[in-house]
């Protein structure tokens, strides 16, 4: 069922101005400056997930004249237990944008949750009034009871473990807002294709943030049908994730529950199981449960413009997959571990993809944990290496070799990159994905470049690279009809078990 339009304040302002055409109008920067953006004119955001990245984007986000935070949402209160990139980089960013040195001085490890959400948003508004007070920011625990209790806003911003994407992102569009969100869309095929559907029927604007626009696919994909490289075959995307601890069982001991944490909001969809520090924060990525692994980090920024450039428009009719193996010695025993919890340390994952518009059927190789493809003829004869992230893509006749989002590419052959570019270096890489992007968008009620419907085919393309690892087995994929073909049991990798009261 289509859900009901509503005329926001915009649009209204809009059909109104002919009755108010008697009144005279102000200009906005007469009442309050040049650059004086008034509050309907803002974009009301509401935030949700405010953990070490959150607080991060938050920092940088804030400073967006165009938009305003009006509330914060995590089921963490505040803690310093948070595992980051280097151990002062929340604390720094956050005395930046309140240029306030002394900021988190006596905070001993890495803060999160939602009280340092809060107290960002109230000090940087307070900052930049004129009485040097704000105190506008709500805050909860819970996003059910925020998207309840707050009318005002007009989108949300999704910050949360992959396992609670679509469960937000859901419930906000229904609710008519508009949706940003970080990668994945969600760890599931079934809550995936749900997401994408309730974004088609609900009409709201949405935007997934691993979007961007890179120069460097459009350069390649011009010298392919130039016959740089003859005819594609391959495609190759590498990454040196995980950058997080990574286990292979779920934990066995039950450590105490820390203070203003609300575990049963953190779980969300996922069926009950004891706390513990092993699943939360930057290490849920690791989990099948929780996480959607290094392709889902990282294969998003690398793969979607590559589909929406090279015009990806479907998923992949197979995918195998090779995950590192472990042991465990039991009763001075060594057996092989049995793992279906947890994403392997590393793996190999080959997707068949049928004939494009723009291609031929090529494979799709994806590499993490330190794998690589093998080092090309043309690098091995110079004794080069394969550098640590990259994409390569590889034809009948040659190969281009680029960075790991595209970037740089150059053709091996050095006389056929002189023949086709006249040089042997490579083109300087340009990229974007302002902010400002999905911002304006949202604004103008209209579909971000970024938009979820356009992120279909990546998406499936990412997760069945999980259900491919689950398998054990190479895994035919109908994607008209959601269905494993050859291994019907592998179906069940598709959906999630829901806790009571979250299904979807």
């Amino acid at each position: 069922m289509k859900h009901e339009k509503k005329m926001d304040r915009r649009k209204f302002v809009g059909t109104s101005a002919t009755a108010a055409a008697a009144i005279t109008i102000v200009p906005r920067h007469v009442l309050g400056g040049v650059n004086y953006i008034a509050p309907s004119d803002k974009l009301n955001l509401a935030y949700i997930g405010c953990g070490t990245q959150g607080i991060r984007e938050m920092s940088s986000l804030i400073t967006n004249p165009e938009l305003q935070i009006t509330s914060v949402c995590d089921p963490n209160k505040f803690s310093t237990n948070y595992v980051d990139w280097s151990r002062h980089s929340i604390r720094d960013c956050m005395r930046e944008v309140l240029e306030d040195p002394g900021w988190g001085e006596g905070i001993k490890g890495i803060p999160g949750g939602r009280d340092v959400g809060k107290e960002l948003v109230e000090k940087y508004y307070a900052k930049q009034s004129t009485s040097g007070k704000y105190k506008g920011c709500a805050s909860y625990s819970d996003f059910r009871e925020l998207l309840e209790k707050e009318k005002g806003i007009d989108a949300v911003k999704i910050m949360t473990p992959d396992h609670l994407h679509a469960a937000v992102s859901i419930a906000s569009m229904k609710k008519g807002k508009h949706v940003v969100i970080h990668k994945p869309i969600a760890n599931r095929m079934h809550e995936a294709r749900l997401t994408i559907e309730t974004a088609r029927e609900t009409g709201v604007s949405t935007h997934l943030l691993a979007w961007s626009q890179r120069n460097g696919y459009g350069i390649a994909l011009d010298w392919i049908k130039r016959g740089a490289i003859g005819k594609l075959q391959e495609i190759h995307n590498w990454s040196n994730r995980p950058v997080w601890q990574q286990w292979t069982a779920n934990p066995s001991d039950t450590p105490e529950l820390p203070d203003g944490f609300d575990w049963d909001l953190w779980l969300g969809p996922v069926p009950d199981r004891p706390y513990h520090p092993n699943y939360t924060h930057a290490v849920f990525r690791g989990w099948y449960d929780f996480g959607g692994g290094s392709i889902a980090d990282m294969g998003h920024y690398s793969l979607w413009p590559l589909f929406l450039e090279f015009g990806i428009n479907t998923a992949p009719t197979s995918a195998q997959a090779y995950g590192t193996t472990t042991s465990i010695t039991d009763n001075h025993v060594s057996r092989r571990e049995n793992n279906n919890v947890a994403y392997p340390y590393s793996c190999i994952v080959k997707f068949a993809f049928p004939e494009q518009e723009q291609l031929p059927p090529f494979k799709l190789f994806w590499y993490d944990g330190g794998m690589r493809p093998e080092i090309p003829d043309e690098l091995d004869a110079e004794d080069k290496e394969l550098s640590p992230e990259g994409m390569m893509f590889v034809g009948d006749e040659g190969k281009i070799l680029a960075k790991f989002h595209g970037g740089n590419p150059r053709i091996l052959d050095k006389q056929k990159m002189i023949d086709i570019t006249g040089s042997t270096e490579p083109p300087e890489e340009i990229m974007d994905r302002s902010e400002n992007t999905w911002v304006n968008a949202f604004i103008k009620g209209e579909e971000s470049p970024g938009s979820f419907l356009k992120a279909g085919p990546v998406t499936e393309t990412i997760l069945l690279g999980a259900v491919a690892l689950r398998a054990g087995n190479k895994v035919h994929y109908d994607s008209k009809n959601m269905k494993i073909t050859n291994i019907p049991d592998a179906d069940q990798y598709l959906y999630r078990e829901y806790r009571e009261g979250w299904e979807l």
